[in-house]
């Protein structure tokens, strides 16, 4: 009897042991049965509506929340994550994107505002093989560090180019019905609503020169 008494006592489950235990048992009977909860139970959302995004050229049929961004649109749904969530308020210009060849926030916009719209990404403006010019400057000129912003930059950077050829007026002319230059306060005040914390302002404004044949 002794030795029986031993032998059980050595086998006497710790209370830690019971409770880790019990809530690895839980956890494992749970999973299925809440997977299968989420299959069956939840319906598709009523409020999603069709729309179809001409992204880079490739058009895109979705079907979404009409709550959605476009900037949610092309990171969490096209997988396109070029396009970076900054402030998320318009303020930093990391979402910069175009959209019929101007330069929009992504992030304050609907995506279902551009059913139809044709929409260029910085995955669209070139590949790895064969770059946009302005690709190409920021490389040459360094026109990044962290390169989280990197994407609106150029986008907005090739935009204001388009501006400019294009004679749209800015805050610094002195003559509003002159045809604007790519000055270098020309670019500097047009490029103003993209941030760049580690502070790359001076090559940026390189690069656009670069590719503008003007000086920095």
């Amino acid at each position: 009897m002794a030795d029986e008494r031993s032998d059980s006592s050595h086998f006497a489950p710790s209370r830690r042991g019971v409770m880790v235990g019990g809530a690895a048992a839980a956890m494992a009977a749970s999973a299925p049965a809440d997977a299968q909860i989420k299959r069956t139970t939840m319906p598709p959302d009523p409020a999603a509506m069709p729309l179809t995004l001409k992204v880079n050229g490739k058009d895109h049929r979705l079907s979404l929340d009409p709550r959605t961004t476009l900037l949610d649109a092309l990171r969490e749904h096209l997988h396109l994550s070029g396009t970076k969530k900054g402030c998320d308020h318009g303020q930093c210009g990391a979402c910069t994107v175009l959209v019929d060849g101007q330069r929009i926030n992504s992030c304050l916009t609907l995506a279902l505002q551009h059913d139809g719209d044709a929409i260029t990404t910085i995955e669209g403006l070139g590949t790895p093989d064969k770059l946009h010019p302005m690709q190409s400057a920021f490389v040459r000129h360094d026109g990044y560090q962290c390169g989280y912003c990197t994407p609106g930059q150029i986008c907005s950077a090739v935009a204001v180019l388009d501006e400019i050829r294009a004679g749209v007026p800015s805050y610094v002319q002195d003559d509003l019905m002159a045809r604007p230059q790519a000055s270098g306060s020309e670019m500097r005040e047009r490029m103003s609503g993209n941030i760049c914390r580690c502070g790359a302002y001076s090559n940026i404004a390189e690069a656009m020169a670069d590719v503008a044949g003007a000086k920095a």
